[in-house]
């Protein structure tokens, strides 16, 4: 050993003296230099120091290739002794670049020391490379050394501080960017750690636990870091450390900070939660840090509130409120995932058959918790990865793999009756099954599944339905003849024609049936019993209806002065229109408006109206038979209902469907016609048969007695002015 290194190992000057008590994760210091004497010296004259009752550890290397390769396997090195000669001559200076360039390692500090300072200058040397300082062995004494080195690891110390908060407050900053995430709570609670540990120095070893307010026992680890990260969405005991789950419950219990010898855990009380987080730390904190740490679980107490509403938002989003199962929203997005990760699947759409039964019989608090029943049936019968979610009122989705869920399986699953209370209710469901069919997205699977559920109730063979292309294209066309049907009525393309209807005994013309057309473009019409239910499904029969009625009333104007004074106008009426407010008094004010006498008006019914609710019907015949209105059943018979209410209506006509007409020259049909017109006159009711063609039929009804008959024996239906024409032709007599 020479002079200079004797005067580095030996110098008389102040000293830190060491400590003998135990250390954890001690200060890393990397040795570089090509002769080994120096790393002995280096090692002799720093042995036994200590800072901040962590010991040094050496690490070494003999060449600028080797320091970079420890740096690269051992993160944690906090400085750097590095000699600037080696394998070249600027070997020292590379390797520096290369730290802070290519490692992109900007926290650890770097002492450069060279023997031959007059070969790289110091001044251009600290101008040009990130370095802490740039010294000559010579000029390094022992007290020199141990401040240059305490003054680096300090500043290692402060640099990594700022950089785990950083790191902690970019994880609080991206949770609160991403709260609509499924996980993002999770997130937070994981920065809120790493925030604590930034502020007390340590390394981000803790976990953060939550108590909700209303499960006092359910302790629930949200966040976690370090070797407890594998704990997180795990129950509090999952940590296997009575200590860990001792210390959370006190905090949790006594609502306060506990500051333990190897630990500190501090309470969080935001509205709605409990929280507690544990950090290690053998370290007691000074007062300053006890205000700083008090001022941060303030604001974390806030974040944890809103990250809670976030949730909270979320859950109302993305969860039916009832039944707890996802909703129709996150259904959707179920199928949207589905679509984007080439998944197969098969979509289920079922309802209630008859739900608003329940409803109307045991009252809506049985109904919703039939509802809740058959959607923990359905969670139960089709459990992960399926997914089953409530749609709308009584409508559930299933998302499941191919053959996950299949019309067996929704039979066999409603076999028996659910308990409801008191009440044992059968359950029957009709579902609608759809793979992807190509969809283009969720919403269009779900629509899919939909068009099937339609197909199923309309059929009602079978409770189930597969979705086919064919039925898209069948509702698309229904769609395309309604909004077709909507464009024509508002540019009044719509028109009245009418058939004659003419006394048998005199063949005199009695009245008139007004009959609804739509005609097309190429000439053609289309059928009443294709548009007239359209028009009621999408609720344009109203509008429909009230024009009918205004231009029956106008052409009976029209016609007036050459016609009977029994002369009727027939007007068909829907039960949309008997449902609305008021109907018999729109009637009248129709009737003032054009000045024609109610009794020249007669309203056919259907026996479908009558049974869709008898109570309505009979109410509002009453007061259109008030009025002067004359009342006729239309298809009279075809309903098989006919004797339980005719009784009960203020009825003044029965019309005999065309198809007991043609069925006349039957034994059976002959009975019916019959029976029909018998009761008729016992109930002192004129009669009217539909569908004429032929003398051998008008004779026959006729014989019977039957007063009137309309059919294309007498005239097709034709329009306003063809209708003039035929009344001027048809003189009353």
């Amino acid at each position: 050993m020479n002079d200079t290194d004797e005067k580095l190992v030996f110098a008389q000057e102040h000293s830190v003296s060491a400590q003998s008590t135990q250390h954890k994760q001690p200060w890393i210091v990397l040795i570089v230099d090509d002769d080994d004497e120096i790393h002995s010296v280096t090692k002799l004259a720093l042995s036994g120091v200590t800072l901040d009752n962590k010991p040094l550890r050496f690490v070494h290397a003999y060449s600028a290739a080797e320091a970079l390769q420890c740096l690269q396997s051992t993160p944690d090195i906090a400085m750097v002794l590095l000699d600037v000669v080696m394998e070249t001559d600027d070997a020292g200076l590379r390797a520096a670049k290369a730290i802070r360039e290519d490692l992109e390692n900007d926290e650890v500090r770097i002492v450069l020391r060279t023997g031959q300072p007059g070969y790289a200058p110091e001044e251009r040397v600290i101008l040009q490379y990130d370095i802490n300082d740039y010294k000559t062995k010579t000029d390094l004494t022992r007290a020199k050394l141990l401040t240059t080195v305490i003054s680096s690891l300090r500043s290692y110390q402060q640099i990594r501080t700022i950089n785990e908060s950083r790191r902690g407050l970019e994880k609080i900053v991206n949770a609160a960017a991403n709260l609509m995430e499924r996980h993002s709570i999770y997130n937070f609670s994981e920065g809120v750690v790493t925030q604590l540990a930034s502020l007390l120095g340590l390394k981000p070893e803790g976990l953060l636990c939550v108590r909700q307010l209303d499960a006092q026992n359910d302790i629930l680890v949200l966040g976690a870091a370090g070797h407890f990260a594998k704990g997180i969405q795990q129950p509090l005991e999952s940590i296997e450390s009575p200590f860990i789950v001792n210390a959370v419950r006190r905090c949790l219990e006594r609502r306060e900070h506990l500051f333990l010898d190897d630990a500190s855990v501090f309470y969080i009380d935001a509205k709605g939660i409990q929280a507690a987080a544990f950090i290690e730390s053998s370290e007691q904190l000074s007062d300053v840090n006890q205000k700083l740490i008090q001022l941060f679980l303030a604001n974390i107490a806030i974040g944890f509130e809103n990250v809670k509403l976030f949730e909270d938002l979320r859950t109302a989003a993305y969860k039916d409120s009832l039944t707890g199962l996802a909703n129709r929203a996150e259904f959707i997005r179920q199928l949207d995932s589905a679509l984007v990760d080439g998944k197969d699947f098969v979509v289920a759409i079922t309802d209630i058959n008859h739900f608003s039964d329940v409803n109307d019989a045991l009252g809506q608090d049985v109904g919703n918790k039939l509802i809740q029943a058959v959607g923990n049936h359905l969670a139960v019968q089709f459990p992960p990865p399926s997914l089953v979610a409530r749609i709308s009122a009584d409508v559930f989705g299933i998302l499941s793999r191919p053959q996950g869920v299949t019309p067996d399986s929704m039979r066999d699953s409603f076999v028996e009756p659910f308990t409801v209370d008191e009440h044992r209710i059968p359950v029957l469901m009709t579902t609608g099954f759809s793979n992807k069919h190509q969809a283009l997205d969720g919403l269009d699977a779900l629509k899919q599944a939909y068009i099937a559920l339609k197909n199923a109730k309309n059929h009602r063979i079978e409770a189930n339905a597969f979705y086919h292309p064919s039925m898209q294209a069948e509702t698309e066309r229904r769609l395309d003849l309604v909004r077709n049907l909507r464009s024509d009525f508002l540019q009044r393309r719509l028109q009245l024609w009418f058939q004659p209807q003419i006394e048998l005994g005199t063949g005199r013309l009695v009245g008139v049936e007004a009959l609804l057309r739509w005609p097309q473009a190429d000439g053609s019409f289309i059928a009443p019993d294709i548009f007239i239910p359209l028009a009621e499904y999408s609720g344009l029969i109203l509008d429909i209806g009230h024009w009918v009625l205004e231009q029956a009333c106008q052409a009976m104007n029209e016609i007036a002065g050459d016609v009977c004074d029994d002369f009727r106008m027939a007007v068909n009426v829907s039960v949309p229109q008997f449902r609305q407010n008021n109907f018999a008094g729109e009637v009248a004010d129709v009737l003032a408006r054009h000045q024609v006498p109610a009794q020249r008006l007669e309203v056919e019914i259907t026996e479908s109206i009558v049974m869709d609710d008898p109570n309505l019907v009979a109410r509002v015949l009453q007061q259109l038979k008030a009025q002067g209105v004359r009342i006729a059943i239309d298809d009279f018979g075809v309903g098989f209902s006919s004797l339980s209410y005719v009784q009960r209506l203020p009825l003044d006509k029965l019309k005999i469907d065309r198809e007991f007409v043609r069925s006349a020259h039957t034994h059976s049909g002959a009975v019916i016609i019959e029976t029909i017109i018998n009761m008729g006159h016992r109930l002192g009711l004129q009669t009217l048969a539909e569908g004429i063609e032929t003398e051998a039929q008008a004779d026959y009804f006729r014989q019977l007695q039957v007063q009137q008959a309309q059919g294309y024996l007498y005239a097709k239906a034709m329009n306003l002015e063809a209708l003039k024409a035929y009344v001027a032709e048809n003189p009353c007599v």
